[in-house]
């Protein structure tokens, strides 16, 4: 069966992670979620974000990465896109071993 994967890049500090999973697990239903949070990592800024035990306030980057049939990733991504920062998802075409 022809899927897509979806991967979104998002910081912890900036609170999206909670909405983003409600609308794929409660409104989208995608077939899977898995989420990351770095150790260390930087965007377009340059702005170093790394644990360590001397922060006090964590802000580090987290990517929830998904799966689906390609004609339903296609809306998933639309809606994502309404409060994720542009360029912050990607997608690329996998095969599953579903029938």
């Amino acid at each position: 069966m022809k899927m897509m994967m979806v991967r979104v890049y998002i910081m912890e500090a900036e609170k999206q992670l909670k909405p983003i999973l409600s609308y794929l697990h409660d409104k989208a239903k995608v077939r899977g979620v898995t989420v990351f949070r770095g150790v260390s990592g930087f965007g377009q800024s340059g702005q170093m974000h790394t644990a360590s035990l001397v922060d006090l306030s964590l802000n580090l980057p987290m990517t929830v990465e998904f799966f689906d049939s390609n004609d339903r990733i296609v809306d998933i991504i639309q809606h994502l896109n309404s409060f994720v920062e542009p360029g912050h998802i990607v997608s690329w075409p996998v095969d599953t071993n579903l029938e």
